[in-house]
């Protein structure tokens, strides 16, 4: 495996659930951190009116249960970007990195 290029700097954001005002609730993001990351496109696809394209994100590991491990349902932000990630998975034998399947969002 080559050595990934972490020069983007990622927020990490994870779902909250909060009052809505009206009895129910409302899901919000609260950022959970800042990552270094390297940001690969995969394959996109064509279904219909919609393109979606999925992008492979590295960033360094993190163990299992750590607040800065990334996970599914969660999301990365760069900027005015937001990637959603679908599936977290080690990058090398070592557990160096993590590879974080993810598909960008559209909004902000």
């Amino acid at each position: 495996m080559t050595r990934p290029d972490l020069s983007r700097r990622l927020l990490l954001e994870g779902p909250v659930r909060v009052p809505d005002g009206a009895g129910g609730f409302a899901e919000t993001w609260q950022p959970l951190g800042q990552v270094w990351g390297e940001v690969r496109p995969r394959t996109g696809r064509d279904s219909g009116d919609l393109a979606r394209m999925g992008f492979r994100i590295t960033v360094r590991a993190a163990p299992q249960g750590a607040p800065s491990r990334p996970t599914p349902l969660q999301r990365f932000r760069d900027g005015a970007r937001l990637f959603a990630i679908e599936a977290v998975t080690e990058a090398d034998p070592e557990g160096r990195f993590l590879v974080c399947f993810a598909r960008e969002e559209e909004g902000a």
